[in-house]
Protein backbone atom coordinates (compact mmCIF):
# COMPACT_ATOMS: atom_id res chain seq x y z
CA UNK A 1 0.00 0.00 0.00
CA UNK A 2 2.90 2.33 0.78
CA UNK A 3 4.29 1.79 -2.71
CA UNK A 4 0.91 2.47 -4.23
CA UNK A 5 0.50 5.71 -2.29
CA UNK A 6 3.98 6.81 -3.32
CA UNK A 7 3.23 6.21 -7.00
CA UNK A 8 -0.18 7.87 -6.69
CA UNK A 9 1.40 10.93 -5.08
CA UNK A 10 3.86 11.29 -7.93
CA UNK A 11 1.06 10.85 -10.49
CA UNK A 12 -1.08 13.44 -8.71
CA UNK A 13 1.68 16.04 -9.08
CA UNK A 14 1.76 15.35 -12.85
CA UNK A 15 -2.00 15.66 -13.50
CA UNK A 16 -1.73 19.23 -14.75
CA UNK A 17 1.17 18.65 -17.18
CA UNK A 18 -0.40 15.41 -18.46
CA UNK A 19 -3.71 17.16 -19.14
CA UNK A 20 -1.94 20.03 -20.87
CA UNK A 21 0.00 17.58 -23.06
CA UNK A 22 -3.23 15.80 -23.94
CA UNK A 23 -4.99 19.02 -24.99
CA UNK A 24 -1.95 20.10 -27.02
CA UNK A 25 -2.06 16.82 -28.93
CA UNK A 26 -5.81 17.20 -29.54
CA UNK A 27 -5.19 20.68 -30.87
CA UNK A 28 -2.61 19.30 -33.28
CA UNK A 29 -4.26 16.09 -34.44
CA UNK A 30 -8.05 16.63 -34.17
CA UNK A 31 -9.46 19.21 -36.62
CA UNK A 32 -12.96 19.00 -35.13
CA UNK A 33 -11.51 19.92 -31.71
CA UNK A 34 -10.00 23.09 -33.16
CA UNK A 35 -13.40 24.03 -34.61
CA UNK A 36 -15.15 23.89 -31.23
CA UNK A 37 -15.99 27.03 -29.32
CA UNK A 38 -13.71 28.17 -26.51
CA UNK A 39 -16.34 27.15 -23.97
CA UNK A 40 -16.61 23.61 -25.34
CA UNK A 41 -12.83 23.23 -25.52
CA UNK A 42 -12.65 24.39 -21.93
CA UNK A 43 -15.13 21.72 -20.84
CA UNK A 44 -13.15 19.05 -22.71
CA UNK A 45 -10.01 20.21 -20.88
CA UNK A 46 -11.84 19.84 -17.57
CA UNK A 47 -12.99 16.33 -18.56
CA UNK A 48 -9.45 15.32 -19.57
CA UNK A 49 -7.96 16.59 -16.32
CA UNK A 50 -10.80 15.04 -14.33
CA UNK A 51 -10.15 11.73 -16.07
CA UNK A 52 -6.48 11.67 -15.12
CA UNK A 53 -7.30 12.73 -11.55
CA UNK A 54 -9.96 10.02 -11.32
CA UNK A 55 -7.41 7.44 -12.42
CA UNK A 56 -5.00 8.59 -9.73
CA UNK A 57 -7.71 8.34 -7.04
CA UNK A 58 -8.84 4.98 -8.37
CA UNK A 59 -5.24 3.71 -8.46
CA UNK A 60 -4.66 4.83 -4.89
CA UNK A 61 -7.87 3.32 -3.54
CA UNK A 62 -9.85 1.13 -5.94
CA UNK A 63 -13.46 0.86 -4.86
CA UNK A 64 -17.04 1.66 -5.65
CA UNK A 65 -17.10 5.17 -4.29
CA UNK A 66 -18.46 7.52 -6.93
CA UNK A 67 -15.46 9.84 -6.79
CA UNK A 68 -13.18 6.91 -7.56
CA UNK A 69 -15.23 5.32 -10.34
CA UNK A 70 -14.47 5.66 -14.07
CA UNK A 71 -17.99 6.99 -14.61
CA UNK A 72 -17.09 10.06 -12.53
CA UNK A 73 -14.89 11.22 -15.41
CA UNK A 74 -17.96 12.52 -17.26
CA UNK A 75 -19.93 13.55 -14.20
CA UNK A 76 -18.86 17.17 -14.26
CA UNK A 77 -19.52 17.73 -17.99
CA UNK A 78 -22.82 19.39 -18.98
CA UNK A 79 -25.33 17.13 -20.73
CA UNK A 80 -25.37 19.53 -23.69
CA UNK A 81 -21.77 18.54 -24.45
CA UNK A 82 -23.04 15.18 -25.79
CA UNK A 83 -24.78 17.12 -28.57
CA UNK A 84 -21.55 18.88 -29.52
CA UNK A 85 -19.11 15.97 -29.27
CA UNK A 86 -20.16 12.62 -30.70
CA UNK A 87 -19.54 9.26 -29.05
CA UNK A 88 -16.91 8.47 -31.69
CA UNK A 89 -15.10 11.72 -30.92
CA UNK A 90 -15.30 11.01 -27.19
CA UNK A 91 -13.69 7.59 -27.69
CA UNK A 92 -10.95 9.28 -29.72
CA UNK A 93 -10.30 11.73 -26.86
CA UNK A 94 -10.17 8.92 -24.30
CA UNK A 95 -7.75 6.96 -26.48
CA UNK A 96 -5.55 10.02 -26.97
CA UNK A 97 -5.51 10.80 -23.23
CA UNK A 98 -4.50 7.24 -22.42
CA UNK A 99 -1.80 7.33 -25.09
CA UNK A 100 -0.28 10.51 -23.65
CA UNK A 101 -0.27 9.10 -20.10
CA UNK A 102 1.25 5.80 -21.24
CA UNK A 103 4.00 7.58 -23.16
CA UNK A 104 5.03 9.74 -20.22
CA UNK A 105 4.39 7.49 -17.24
CA UNK A 106 7.72 5.67 -17.49
CA UNK A 107 9.62 8.96 -17.52
CA UNK A 108 7.67 10.02 -14.44
CA UNK A 109 7.86 6.79 -12.46
CA UNK A 110 10.64 4.65 -13.88
CA UNK A 111 10.45 1.30 -15.70
CA UNK A 112 9.12 -0.86 -12.83
CA UNK A 113 6.38 1.42 -11.51
CA UNK A 114 5.64 2.59 -15.04
CA UNK A 115 4.83 -0.95 -16.17
CA UNK A 116 2.51 -1.46 -13.19
CA UNK A 117 0.67 1.79 -13.89
CA UNK A 118 0.30 0.99 -17.59
CA UNK A 119 -1.44 -2.27 -16.69
CA UNK A 120 -3.81 -0.37 -14.39
CA UNK A 121 -4.46 2.17 -17.15
CA UNK A 122 -5.65 -0.57 -19.49
CA UNK A 123 -8.26 -1.72 -16.98
CA UNK A 124 -9.32 1.80 -16.06
CA UNK A 125 -9.60 2.89 -19.73
CA UNK A 126 -11.93 -0.02 -20.46
CA UNK A 127 -14.22 1.12 -17.66
CA UNK A 128 -14.04 4.70 -18.92
CA UNK A 129 -15.13 3.51 -22.38
CA UNK A 130 -18.14 1.74 -20.87
CA UNK A 131 -18.94 4.85 -18.83
CA UNK A 132 -18.85 6.98 -22.00
CA UNK A 133 -21.22 4.57 -23.72
CA UNK A 134 -23.60 4.83 -20.76
CA UNK A 135 -23.53 8.63 -20.87
CA UNK A 136 -24.38 8.73 -24.56
CA UNK A 137 -26.98 5.98 -24.29
CA UNK A 138 -28.71 7.88 -21.50
CA UNK A 139 -28.58 11.10 -23.50
CA UNK A 140 -29.96 9.29 -26.55
CA UNK A 141 -32.82 7.86 -24.52
CA UNK A 142 -33.71 11.28 -23.14
CA UNK A 143 -33.43 12.88 -26.56
CA UNK A 144 -35.45 10.05 -28.11
CA UNK A 145 -38.24 10.42 -25.57
CA UNK A 146 -38.31 14.18 -26.09
CA UNK A 147 -38.26 13.82 -29.89
CA UNK A 148 -41.12 11.31 -29.73
CA UNK A 149 -43.27 13.72 -27.73
CA UNK A 150 -42.36 16.61 -30.02
CA UNK A 151 -43.13 14.56 -33.13
CA UNK A 152 -46.52 13.51 -31.75
CA UNK A 153 -47.28 17.19 -31.02
CA UNK A 154 -46.29 18.26 -34.55
CA UNK A 155 -48.42 15.54 -36.18
CA UNK A 156 -51.39 16.45 -34.00
CA UNK A 157 -51.03 20.12 -34.97
CA UNK A 158 -50.90 19.20 -38.66
CA UNK A 159 -54.05 17.08 -38.38
CA UNK A 160 -55.91 19.81 -36.52
CA UNK A 161 -55.01 22.43 -39.11
CA UNK A 162 -53.04 24.42 -36.53
CA UNK A 163 -49.75 24.35 -38.44
CA UNK A 164 -47.74 27.58 -38.49
CA UNK A 165 -44.11 28.62 -38.71
CA UNK A 166 -43.49 27.34 -35.18
CA UNK A 167 -44.68 23.89 -36.23
CA UNK A 168 -42.48 24.09 -39.32
CA UNK A 169 -39.43 24.88 -37.18
CA UNK A 170 -40.22 22.01 -34.80
CA UNK A 171 -40.50 19.67 -37.76
CA UNK A 172 -37.12 20.91 -39.02
CA UNK A 173 -35.63 20.10 -35.61
CA UNK A 174 -36.87 16.55 -36.11
CA UNK A 175 -35.08 16.29 -39.47
CA UNK A 176 -37.84 17.41 -41.85
CA UNK A 177 -36.19 19.03 -44.87
CA UNK A 178 -38.81 18.87 -47.63
CA UNK A 179 -40.56 21.97 -48.90
CA UNK A 180 -42.46 20.19 -51.68
CA UNK A 181 -45.64 18.14 -51.93
CA UNK A 182 -47.00 16.39 -48.83
CA UNK A 183 -49.45 13.57 -48.25
CA UNK A 184 -50.91 11.96 -45.13
CA UNK A 185 -51.22 8.18 -44.87
CA UNK A 186 -53.61 6.80 -42.28
CA UNK A 187 -54.49 3.33 -41.06
CA UNK A 188 -54.71 1.12 -38.03
CA UNK A 189 -51.61 0.77 -35.85
CA UNK A 190 -50.02 -2.68 -35.63
CA UNK A 191 -50.51 -4.74 -32.48
CA UNK A 192 -48.50 -3.43 -29.56
CA UNK A 193 -47.70 -0.10 -31.19
CA UNK A 194 -49.67 1.92 -28.65
CA UNK A 195 -47.47 0.75 -25.76
CA UNK A 196 -44.21 0.84 -27.73
CA UNK A 197 -44.56 3.05 -30.82
CA UNK A 198 -40.90 3.89 -31.40
CA UNK A 199 -40.05 0.65 -33.21
CA UNK A 200 -42.89 1.23 -35.67
CA UNK A 201 -41.97 4.88 -36.19
CA UNK A 202 -38.31 4.04 -36.85
CA UNK A 203 -39.36 1.40 -39.40
CA UNK A 204 -41.54 3.95 -41.19
CA UNK A 205 -38.67 6.44 -41.25
CA UNK A 206 -36.30 3.91 -42.79
CA UNK A 207 -38.79 3.02 -45.52
CA UNK A 208 -39.45 6.70 -46.28
CA UNK A 209 -35.75 7.57 -46.42
CA UNK A 210 -35.17 4.63 -48.76
CA UNK A 211 -37.15 6.41 -51.50
CA UNK A 212 -36.00 9.91 -50.56
CA UNK A 213 -38.98 11.15 -48.53
CA UNK A 214 -39.22 12.94 -45.20
CA UNK A 215 -41.60 11.51 -42.63
CA UNK A 216 -43.33 12.40 -39.39
CA UNK A 217 -45.20 9.65 -37.55
CA UNK A 218 -47.44 9.27 -34.53
CA UNK A 219 -49.56 6.55 -32.99
CA UNK A 220 -52.89 8.04 -31.93
CA UNK A 221 -54.88 5.43 -30.07
CA UNK A 222 -55.47 2.55 -32.45
CA UNK A 223 -54.39 4.39 -35.59
CA UNK A 224 -51.02 5.18 -37.15
CA UNK A 225 -50.58 8.56 -38.84
CA UNK A 226 -47.71 9.10 -41.30
CA UNK A 227 -47.00 12.49 -42.87
CA UNK A 228 -44.74 12.19 -45.92
CA UNK A 229 -42.89 15.05 -47.62
CA UNK A 230 -41.11 15.27 -50.95
CA UNK A 231 -43.79 13.11 -52.58
CA UNK A 232 -44.05 12.83 -56.36
CA UNK A 233 -46.43 9.89 -56.57
CA UNK A 234 -48.87 9.37 -53.67
CA UNK A 235 -49.51 5.76 -54.70
CA UNK A 236 -45.78 5.00 -54.55
CA UNK A 237 -45.51 6.85 -51.23
CA UNK A 238 -48.34 4.86 -49.70
CA UNK A 239 -46.94 1.57 -50.99
CA UNK A 240 -43.57 2.38 -49.39
CA UNK A 241 -44.98 2.49 -45.85
CA UNK A 242 -48.10 0.29 -46.03
CA UNK A 243 -46.33 -2.76 -44.58
CA UNK A 244 -45.88 -0.96 -41.25
CA UNK A 245 -49.61 -0.58 -40.63
CA UNK A 246 -51.81 -3.07 -38.86
CA UNK A 247 -54.62 -5.08 -40.43
CA UNK A 248 -57.36 -3.22 -42.27
CA UNK A 249 -57.52 -0.43 -44.82
CA UNK A 250 -54.73 2.11 -45.32
CA UNK A 251 -55.79 5.41 -46.87
CA UNK A 252 -53.55 7.89 -48.71
CA UNK A 253 -54.70 11.50 -48.62
CA UNK A 254 -54.43 13.78 -51.66
CA UNK A 255 -51.25 15.74 -52.33
CA UNK A 256 -51.04 19.23 -50.85
CA UNK A 257 -48.47 21.97 -51.38
CA UNK A 258 -46.65 21.79 -48.04
CA UNK A 259 -47.00 20.77 -44.42
CA UNK A 260 -48.93 23.93 -43.55
CA UNK A 261 -51.85 22.56 -45.60
CA UNK A 262 -51.38 18.93 -44.52
CA UNK A 263 -54.69 19.08 -42.65
CA UNK A 264 -56.50 19.01 -46.02
CA UNK A 265 -54.84 15.70 -46.88
CA UNK A 266 -55.36 14.42 -43.34
CA UNK A 267 -59.06 15.31 -43.35
CA UNK A 268 -59.60 13.33 -46.54
CA UNK A 269 -57.60 10.38 -45.17
CA UNK A 270 -59.58 10.34 -41.92
CA UNK A 271 -62.87 10.42 -43.82
CA UNK A 272 -61.59 7.71 -46.15
CA UNK A 273 -60.59 5.43 -43.26
CA UNK A 274 -64.03 5.86 -41.73
CA UNK A 275 -65.75 5.05 -45.04
CA UNK A 276 -63.38 2.29 -46.22
CA UNK A 277 -65.52 -0.60 -44.86
CA UNK A 278 -68.06 0.36 -47.54
CA UNK A 279 -65.63 -0.94 -50.20
CA UNK A 280 -64.36 -4.26 -48.85
CA UNK A 281 -62.31 -5.03 -51.98
CA UNK A 282 -60.53 -1.70 -52.08
CA UNK A 283 -56.79 -1.90 -52.81
CA UNK A 284 -54.34 -1.47 -49.92
CA UNK A 285 -53.36 1.29 -49.79
CA UNK A 286 -56.29 3.13 -51.34
CA UNK A 287 -56.42 6.80 -52.32
CA UNK A 288 -58.86 8.89 -50.34
CA UNK A 289 -60.25 10.28 -53.62
CA UNK A 290 -61.03 6.75 -54.79
CA UNK A 291 -63.36 6.47 -51.80
CA UNK A 292 -65.43 9.52 -52.70
CA UNK A 293 -68.71 7.55 -53.07
CA UNK A 294 -68.32 5.84 -49.69
CA UNK A 295 -67.17 9.06 -48.05
CA UNK A 296 -70.22 10.85 -49.45
CA UNK A 297 -72.58 8.20 -48.11
CA UNK A 298 -70.90 8.28 -44.69
CA UNK A 299 -71.57 11.99 -44.31
CA UNK A 300 -68.43 13.66 -45.67
CA UNK A 301 -69.64 16.97 -47.09
CA UNK A 302 -66.29 17.70 -48.73
CA UNK A 303 -66.51 14.45 -50.69
CA UNK A 304 -70.06 15.22 -51.78
CA UNK A 305 -69.14 18.61 -53.12
CA UNK A 306 -66.02 17.21 -54.79
CA UNK A 307 -68.08 14.57 -56.59
CA UNK A 308 -70.65 17.10 -57.74
CA UNK A 309 -68.08 19.64 -58.91
CA UNK A 310 -65.82 17.14 -60.67
CA UNK A 311 -68.47 14.86 -62.21
CA UNK A 312 -72.03 16.18 -62.18
CA UNK A 313 -71.35 19.84 -62.98
CA UNK A 314 -69.10 19.18 -66.05
CA UNK A 315 -71.68 16.75 -67.44
CA UNK A 316 -74.49 19.21 -66.87
CA UNK A 317 -72.53 21.99 -68.58
CA UNK A 318 -72.72 20.15 -71.94
CA UNK A 319 -76.42 20.87 -72.49
CA UNK A 320 -77.19 17.91 -70.23
CA UNK A 321 -76.67 15.52 -73.18
CA UNK A 322 -73.74 13.80 -71.52
CA UNK A 323 -75.54 13.82 -68.17
CA UNK A 324 -78.59 12.15 -69.68
CA UNK A 325 -76.38 9.60 -71.41
CA UNK A 326 -74.43 8.78 -68.25
CA UNK A 327 -77.65 8.44 -66.27
CA UNK A 328 -79.29 6.24 -68.90
CA UNK A 329 -76.16 4.08 -69.18
CA UNK A 330 -75.89 3.27 -65.48
CA UNK A 331 -79.68 2.78 -65.25
CA UNK A 332 -79.43 0.29 -68.13
CA UNK A 333 -76.84 -1.81 -66.25
CA UNK A 334 -74.06 -0.40 -68.45
CA UNK A 335 -75.57 -1.77 -71.67
CA UNK A 336 -74.90 0.35 -74.76
CA UNK A 337 -77.84 -1.11 -76.70
CA UNK A 338 -80.38 -0.61 -73.92
CA UNK A 339 -79.09 2.92 -73.37
CA UNK A 340 -79.44 3.69 -77.06
CA UNK A 341 -83.06 2.49 -77.05
CA UNK A 342 -83.82 4.55 -73.94
CA UNK A 343 -82.28 7.67 -75.49
CA UNK A 344 -83.65 6.92 -78.98
CA UNK A 345 -80.21 7.32 -80.57
CA UNK A 346 -77.82 5.03 -82.42
CA UNK A 347 -75.55 2.77 -80.33
CA UNK A 348 -72.47 4.42 -81.84
CA UNK A 349 -73.74 7.76 -80.59
CA UNK A 350 -73.87 6.33 -77.08
CA UNK A 351 -70.33 4.99 -77.45
CA UNK A 352 -69.10 8.39 -78.65
CA UNK A 353 -70.74 10.12 -75.70
CA UNK A 354 -69.29 7.60 -73.26
CA UNK A 355 -65.81 8.41 -74.53
CA UNK A 356 -66.51 12.10 -74.00
CA UNK A 357 -67.74 11.37 -70.48
CA UNK A 358 -64.52 9.53 -69.70
CA UNK A 359 -62.38 12.37 -71.04
CA UNK A 360 -64.39 14.92 -69.09
CA UNK A 361 -64.59 13.17 -65.72
CA UNK A 362 -61.76 10.62 -65.74
CA UNK A 363 -64.34 7.90 -65.11
CA UNK A 364 -64.89 5.00 -67.49
CA UNK A 365 -68.67 4.34 -67.48
CA UNK A 366 -68.18 0.71 -68.52
CA UNK A 367 -66.03 0.00 -65.45
CA UNK A 368 -68.29 -1.18 -62.59
CA UNK A 369 -66.50 0.89 -59.96
CA UNK A 370 -66.53 4.06 -62.08
CA UNK A 371 -70.16 3.44 -63.00
CA UNK A 372 -70.99 3.31 -59.30
CA UNK A 373 -69.15 6.59 -58.75
CA UNK A 374 -71.09 8.14 -61.64
CA UNK A 375 -74.39 7.02 -60.16
CA UNK A 376 -73.60 8.48 -56.74
CA UNK A 377 -72.33 11.73 -58.27
CA UNK A 378 -75.42 12.15 -60.42
CA UNK A 379 -77.71 11.45 -57.46
CA UNK A 380 -75.88 13.98 -55.30
CA UNK A 381 -75.93 16.53 -58.11
CA UNK A 382 -79.68 16.20 -58.43
CA UNK A 383 -80.07 16.66 -54.70
CA UNK A 384 -77.98 19.79 -54.87
CA UNK A 385 -79.87 21.20 -57.88
CA UNK A 386 -82.04 24.29 -57.23
CA UNK A 387 -85.48 23.48 -55.91
CA UNK A 388 -88.02 26.09 -57.08
CA UNK A 389 -90.93 26.67 -54.76
CA UNK A 390 -92.83 29.75 -55.76
CA UNK A 391 -90.85 32.92 -56.40
CA UNK A 392 -87.70 31.90 -54.51
CA UNK A 393 -84.87 29.54 -55.40
CA UNK A 394 -83.47 27.28 -52.70
CA UNK A 395 -80.51 24.96 -52.65
CA UNK A 396 -80.61 21.81 -50.60
CA UNK A 397 -77.73 21.22 -48.23
CA UNK A 398 -75.61 18.14 -48.59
Amino acid sequence: MVGTDRVADRLAKAVGPLAAATLARMETQLPWYRDLSASDRSWIGVVAQNGISAFVRWYREPGTDEDHSPGYVFGIAPTALTRVVSLEQTVTMVRMTISVVEEQVEDLLGPTDGATVRTAILYFSREVAFAAAEVYARAAELRGAWDARLEALVVDSLLRGEADEAVRSRAAALGWESSSLVTVVLGHAPDGAESGPQAVIESVRRSARHIGMDSLCAVQGDRLVVVLGGVDDPDKAGAAVVEHFGAGPVVVGPLVEDMLTANVSARAAVAGLRAAPGWPRAPRPVAANDLLPERSLSGDGHARHQLVSSVYTPLLANDAVLLDTASAFVDASCSVERSARALIVHANTVRYRLRRIELLTGLCPSDPRDAYTLRVAITLGRLLAPQVDGPGTQRRSL
